[in-house]
């Protein structure tokens, strides 16, 4: 399913809708060079800095959003409205929070903060996902790495 939506981005060009299309057909929450990766194989003369100057633009033109840093690379979301994610500290894999959850959260919040009307919520969850769960890559508590 494309996530790929209007939006008001000024300028069009062959590379920067390639790099939005790449972007919004991921739900992994690439960095530049996962998305350079990608489209490098189909446009041989696109570069690492020419994604990362579309990446801002999206970000200033609401059509992207950063997630910050995660395992030395900054992540990206092509889905802007306000949700939460779930980062694992072991493998750095990034993940939305489940809709139907999301709004259960919200809808609380909004019911315990009565004085205060949410308008969108943006929560970063740390811990560790199913397959480091499985493959035990969780560091021991206590431990001194």
């Amino acid at each position: 399913m494309s996530r790929v939506r209007e939006r008001k981005i000024k300028k069009h060009s062959f590379k920067r809708d390639a790099i939005l299309t790449a972007l919004c057909g991921r739900e992994d929450h690439p960095s530049a060079r996962q998305i350079y990766e990608e489209l490098k194989p189909s446009i041989p003369d696109i570069s690492l800095g020419t994604i990362y100057r579309n990446l801002g633009l999206f970000r200033e033109e609401k059509a992207a959003a950063s997630l910050g840093v995660v395992n030395g690379e900054e992540r990206f979301d092509g889905r802007t409205e306000g949700h939460s994610h779930l980062i694992c500290e072991s493998c750095g894999k990034v993940m939305d929070v489940p809709r139907e959850l999301q709004e259960e959260l919200d809808a609380k919040l909004s019911f315990k903060m009565n004085s205060f009307s949410i308008d969108t919520s943006k929560t970063v969850l740390y811990g560790y996902c199913e397959d480091c769960l499985k493959n035990r890559l969780v560091p021991k508590s206590g431990s001194d790495t």
